[in-house]
């Protein structure tokens, strides 16, 4: 049986360059039936591919042509038929935020990767952190503060020195950037079952925004992130290059 394959590209020329020759070899289904969506791009674009289709039955498997690709597998024009046949799946359940911000308004979104609040002006954040209705941190002083899943462990949660975490473990990471007070803070893991309130102090004066996976809420007062375990994103990828082994592999470089 003849896969149905999806194609979709960044607007980058080289993305759909790749989307032309792959379409004219393979066909291009609409997404809506695809039993496939092969994304072409970067991990950008792969993350906004699986906002878009998440109401989809159709894994998502992505192929790099952009920078960083951790979430791509190597381009090719030859075979795909059968690495989609032999792909491994990775199943990925996002984080939900509610945003309150100082007007009054509400803002729901998910993120694949991580929740973030980071400091609108030049002065530090003062942020409040309660953990399952518990106060467990009274004051942090820092640039800002994320909660990242194990999907999103090796991205901005990384470079702020958070943990690498396994796929496959019930664990989030609460991680601060550049804390000021408590100055050796590192942050935290958290049970996946975790609701994490994160509010802001002295908002007027230390304006906050928060993003999910780089959709932004700006003038935050208080954020509430928790994961979504109602929504399963399907990802594929070439057989002993899936995200258990790249998590593995960004530990021993």
């Amino acid at each position: 049986m003849t896969l149905r394959i999806a194609f979709a590209a960044s607007n980058a020329p080289i993305a759909q360059a790749a989307r032309e020759a792959l379409s004219r070899r393979y066909g291009d289904h609409a997404e809506k039936g695809a039993d496939v969506i092969v994304a072409l791009g970067g991990d950008g674009f792969m993350l906004s591919t699986l906002h878009r289709t998440q109401a989809l039955d159709a894994p998502v498997y992505g192929m790099n042509r952009g920078t960083v690709g951790f979430l791509m597998n190597e381009y090719s024009e030859h075979g795909l038929e059968d690495r989609l046949a032999s792909a491994e799946e990775a199943v990925i359940n996002p984080l939900s935020m509610r945003a309150a911000d100082a007007h009054g308004q509400v803002h729901e979104e998910l993120a694949i990767n991580e929740v973030s609040l980071l400091r609108q002006g030049p002065q530090a954040a003062r942020l409040r952190i309660s953990v399952d209705g518990k106060l467990r941190m009274a004051e942090l002083v820092c640039d800002g503060a994320l909660v990242a899943t194990p999907a999103g462990s090796t991205a901005y949660n990384y470079s702020a020195h958070g943990p690498i975490l396994p796929i496959g473990s019930d664990v989030l990471a609460l991680t601060a950037m550049s804390a000021f007070r408590p100055r050796r803070w590192r942050g935290a893991l958290l049970p996946k079952t975790a609701d994490v309130r994160i509010e802001v102090l002295d908002p007027e004066k230390r304006p906050v925004m928060a993003e999910a996976d780089a959709r932004s809420v700006r003038d935050v007062v208080q954020v509430d992130i928790r994961s979504e375990p109602s929504i399963a994103h399907r990802v594929l990828f070439d057989p002993g290059h899936g995200l258990e082994e790249r998590l593995l592999r960004e530990q021993f470089v």
